[in-house]
């Protein structure tokens, strides 16, 4: 029995080929990152490059679906990794414990992957990202605000400068705006954040959802040959 059977019945037995050969690296595993990683497996993503440079802590236990007692004190990369062999033993799976800043960069290969998932916090981090994958025409998406939001059902995927609300997404368009960047897929909360917390509030609902609605589109975009040559 293949354990992807269920999968096949939707996207073929080609798809399901595409997937296999697919190379994704995810950028920040915490509370969105780390359900973008658990759907890749799922879906049977051959190659996964997995990057962040913290370890789990009891207070990602709220929200981090690699976070458990057990797990406290690893690397997320490094639990991850486990997490996804234990799903899909066939993968392959890249381990970089990086802090991805522009200093960081050329540390990475953006040629080399189908698809560059942004799930980290930093702005810098962020717009460096795009901008690299812009470089090597790779296909990205990136995540805006997840915290102090309480409203699932608000997120949606979007052209950056389509977005509105989120505080982080206004800051992310005039800074790509000013590098020249016309485009960029995001996954957004329309909601308004109910507090300013500082670090933002968040919870096990709002992150694991924009996490899987960055899933779905990283695999409906490489089903669908999104690479730009």
């Amino acid at each position: 029995m293949n354990q992807f059977a269920r999968t096949e019945l939707l996207v073929g037995a080609e798809g399901i080929e595409k997937l296999k050969k697919a190379r994704v690296a995810v950028f920040g595993i915490g509370g969105v990152g780390g359900y973008v990683v658990e759907a890749l497996a799922r879906s049977g993503v051959g190659t996964l490059d997995l990057i962040d440079n913290d370890r789990v802590s009891l207070t990602n236990l709220n929200r981090q679906i690699i976070a458990t007692h057990s797990t406290i004190g690893e690397y997320k990369v490094d639990v991850a990794k486990r997490r996804v062999l234990d799903i899909h033993p066939m993968a392959v799976v890249n381990t970089y414990k990086t802090f991805f800043l522009p200093e960081t960069a050329s540390e990475f290969d953006f040629g080399a992957y189908d698809y560059v998932v942004d799930a980290i916090d930093t702005v810098t981090g962020k717009i460096q990202l795009v901008m690299e994958a812009d470089r090597t025409h790779t296909p990205v998406i990136s995540c805006m605000g997840a915290g102090n939001k309480m409203d699932p059902a608000a997120f949606a995927v979007a052209d950056i400068y389509q977005t509105s609300v989120c505080p982080l997404a206004k800051v992310m368009r005039r800074e790509l705006k000013n590098r020249g960047i016309q485009k960029l897929k995001v996954v957004y909360s329309r909601e308004v954040p109910v507090t300013k917390t500082q670090p933002p509030g968040s919870n096990a609902f709002v992150p694991s959802a924009a996490g899987l609605i960055m899933a779905g589109e990283v695999v409906k975009d490489l089903l669908a040959d999104r690479r730009e040559n």
